[in-house]
């Protein structure tokens, strides 16, 4: 490995910093803020005295952005999201300043090493996925592009769990990245504003005995404070702030009770108040795990809301000129209970009409639809959420009432298209379409790839679409060239400078002029030098980790996200076990080794996914071991995937699985991440995968399987895959070994459920892509085999990605939507 393939260095000037200054800086910070000397400061000491050493750096710009959007009046943002997994910070931030070669020598002058404090910064736990990772993507971009923004989120003190496999299973654990404090964060507590639920509404008449106004009285009420944290775009050029909302009881204690002995119960209502942003996405299988969610959207809805309102008003003092300040954007449905809150409190508190009021709604809100599964497209039983918010049930059914009037005044919508379009669910338990609400009070919907768009016109929303033509858009998603290739493969992008230059850094288009050294043997060979040092770091990690060894000479096949069955990793892992069936069954064969690695938490409550992690684990317990396989297989769960672990895992990946049932990915960002990174992908024509494909050519991406329309007529003609199965000899002999017990000896009906799922439905189509998909890995090996095809394929997807960059995706959000100008 040469030093050019691992070393780490900043990508922009260090703005004449003098390394000796800046040690000295942190040495002052250590002491005087830190109340620490250098002779007794542990790591954490080090990493916080750097962090603020740099955060100080940021807030002047940080506030003279703020100041310059407050001055010229510009057009904000506000992007609504219950996720932003933001990840690690710090080289981020260095990186983004063109600090990181200072920092580093400071650092090393006071006996420090960079790498290792970096590595104890811990991954803010404040999303699940994809949806989440979009978020912090789309900050960091709005900030490079020079987009004034507010994110608001809940500041989670545990967020998604921390996953360990003990015997193979899944267990969840709470995530403490809080424990040391965040020294990202400042503490706002002037912007604290009261969450009320419960209650009743009293109707307030004038003297004819004409309704004046409503006024809700909730019988419960807590407190948001704002938590902010400064995001910084490339090159420092803006700081946009992410506003997240910690809840806090009115009333602490309640002393008189604790006094009298009742310590659990005095301590009721601040227990109430912490658990709205303790952990993200409770379990809502249960009656109070569904309430908990419901009060968490509610409760960083009203305080987002009442943040803007605040600031407008203190600036304008009129809220009629609301959608021509301020952009409110919907990160998909979790949210859109905040289309009922503004009307409340435009309605109640500022005493707007109902028509004004509405008008002012649709103009200033805009929606991101991010998936077609009824499941998310969230709804809540009317009782809970009557009781909850009972002053919104109200407006909820006032603008259901105005979208039903209008609909039937246009005469050709049948009855049956008016129940689709209403914002209560009637079929059996009532219950309020959190997705139609988003829909009906915003003035634009988009999806987030062209297939996904189309498919939200003709199924989840085609009646609405119907009333309202004009308002579906596409907005295909994109990733942060920053963290995603500049920050994360260090290597390849000093790889790409020396052969083609520093203006990609600046320009991501410009990442194309590598696609004519794609034929170039010598770039080839540095490239295949890059990936394999990027390998030999994911098999060390692993080998600490697991103590699993692997070959980086091997093909690294990776599939790594969130465990759902539409996802399809038990498609990966049933292939998985018909190829160690081939192996030991023709030891003859020139097979290719081949290392599958897996990653990805499944929800607590999602039994079949939490089976296959682990039938995962299982299946690599049994081919691991197995000495006939002689190490040409290879199967590794690696446990609690999140940010830094994607920023390892993607690099090192030669091939990217992208292998959901057509028709069920929104778009998928992962996709994006490993193809910019030199990884070919395997995939059905979903979600983005489509326009990868159109982007990287036929022949630099492997597509299997059915496509949306045929798993449509599948599911629509009868769909048998008990034939199936039985048509195909690898898939009933892979079935056959799971179900009954091969690679779960201590219990052999472990999986039965799991498979007879397969023979009598296959909903998600396992059965009918399984000789597609399995016939196109064995395509895969054979290009493979051929290292100048494999490297030169892998170099045409680093040089025809740049489309999918989150700079362009904000671009479009900025100009088509939000109207402001980039």
């Amino acid at each position: 490995m040469t030093s050019a393939v691992i070393s780490e260095t900043s990508f922009l000037p260090s703005e004449n910093i003098d390394p000796k200054e800046l040690a000295d800086e942190i040495l002052r910070v250590l002491k005087y803020r830190g109340g620490k000397d250098a002779t007794v400061a542990t790591p954490h000491d080090w990493l916080t005295a750097s962090i603020k050493v740099v955060r100080d750096r940021i807030i002047d710009r940080w506030v003279s952005s703020t100041k310059e959007a407050y001055d010229q009046s510009a057009k904000r943002v506000y992007y609504l999201s219950l996720e932003f997994l933001i990840g690690r910070l710090m080289r981020d931030a260095f990186s983004n300043l063109g600090m990181m070669d200072a920092m580093r020598e400071a650092l090393s002058s006071l006996g420090v090493d960079f790498d290792v404090i970096a590595a104890l910064e811990p991954d803010a736990a404040l999303g699940n996925g994809g949806l989440g990772r979009l978020a912090a993507c789309f900050m960091e971009s709005m900030a490079t592009v020079d987009v004034p923004v507010h994110g608001y989120g809940i500041r989670y003190v545990n967020g998604m769990f921390r996953q360990e496999i003990r015997d193979g299973w899944q267990v969840e654990l709470p995530e403490n990245w809080l424990d040391h404090g965040n020294p990202w964060e400042f503490e706002r507590r002037e912007r604290a504003f009261e969450v009320g639920f419960g209650g009743s509404v009293e109707s307030v008449t004038d003297a004819q005995g004409r309704l004046e106004r409503h006024i809700w009285k909730p019988t419960e009420r807590v407190l948001a404070v704002a938590y902010d944290t400064p995001v910084v775009g490339w090159r420092g050029k803006r700081v946009n702030t992410l506003r997240l909302w910690a809840g806090m009881s009115l009333d602490p204690i309640l002393l008189a009770a604790f006094n009298a002995g009742d310590h659990i119960g005095a301590l009721r209502e601040s227990n109430k108040a912490d658990a709205l942003s303790r952990v993200l996405y409770p379990a809502d299988a249960t009656p109070a795990g569904q309430e908990l969610r419901l009060r968490q959207e509610y409760f960083f809805s009203t305080a987002s809301l009442q943040d803007i309102l605040q600031r407008h008003l203190s600036q304008y003092g009129d809220l009629h000129s609301l959608p021509d300040k301020a952009a409110i954007h919907l990160n998909d449905t979790h949210p859109s209970v905040a289309v009922a809150e503004l009307m409340r409190l435009l309605l109640d508190v500022h005493g707007l009409d109902f028509d004004d009021a509405w008008d002012i709604t649709k103009r200033t809100f805009a929606y991101t639809n991010h998936t077609l599964l009824p499941e998310a497209l969230e709804s809540w039983p009317v009782p809970l959420f009557e009781r909850l918010l009972p002053r919104h049930m109200q407006i909820v059914y006032a603008i259901n009432a105005q979208i039903l009037i209008e609909a039937r005044a246009k005469g050709d919508f049948s009855g049956e298209q008016i129940s689709s379009i209403s914002l209560i669910n009637e079929g059996g338990e009532r219950r309020v379409r959190m997705g139609n609400l988003a829909f009906a009070g915003s003035h634009s919907i988009n999806g987030v790839s062209a297939l996904h768009t189309e498919l939200m016109k003709e199924t989840v929303f085609a009646d609405l679409h119907k009333l309202y033509p004009t308002r579906i858009n596409n907005k295909t998603n994109g990733i942060t060239p920053r963290r995603w290739l500049i920050q994360c493969n260090p290597g390849l992008t000093a790889l790409a400078r020396e052969a083609i230059g520093d203006r990609f850094l600046d320009d991501i288009d410009a990442i194309s002029d590598l696609d004519a050294l794609a034929s170039d043997a010598a770039f080839r060979e540095k490239f295949a030098a890059v990936k394999r040092a990027n390998k030999q770091r994911l098999a060390s990690l692993v080998s600490e980790r697991l103590g699993i060894r692997v070959d980086p000479s091997a093909m690294f096949d990776i599939q790594i996200k969130r465990i759902h069955e539409y996802k399809r990793q038990l498609l990966n892992i049933i292939e998985a076990v018909a190829l160690y069936d081939q192996i030991r069954s023709h030891p003859e064969r020139d097979w290719m080794p081949r290392v599958k690695f897996f990653g990805g938490k499944a929800a607590p409550s999602y039994h079949n996914a939490k089976l296959i992690i682990k039938l995962a684990n299982d299946v690599a317990r049994v081919v691991n071991s197995d000495p006939s396989v002689r190490g040409l297989l290879k199967v590794v769960f690696v446990p609690n995937y999140n940010v830094s672990l994607a920023e390892i895992m993607m690099p090192a990946a030669d091939l990217s699985e992208q292998i959901s049932t057509a028709g069920m990915e929104a778009s998928g960002t992962g996709n994006m991440k490993f193809a910019l990174n030199g990884a070919l992908t395997i995939g059905t024509l979903d979600g983005a995968n489509v326009e990868m494909k159109e982007h990287v050519g036929d022949d630099n991406i492997f597509i299997f399987g059915l496509t949306t329309e045929e798993v449509a007529q599948r599911r629509a003609n009868g769909y048998n895959p008990r034939d199936v199965i039985a048509g195909s000899p690898e898939l009933s002999q892979a079935l056959s070994a799971i179900s009954s017990g091969v690679f779960s000896p201590d219990d052999p009906d472990r999986y039965r459920e799991l498979t007879d799922g397969l023979y009598q439905h296959d909903w998600f189509m396992v059965a009918a892509d399984f000789d597609s998909y399995a016939d196109t890995q064995r395509k895969i090996d054979e290009v493979w085999r051929d290292s100048p095809l494999w490297y030169a394929k892998a170099i045409h997807n680093v040089a025809r990605m740049s489309w999918f960059s989150s700079d362009r995706t904000i671009r479009q959000y900025a100009e088509e939507i939000w109207n402001v100008p980039v």
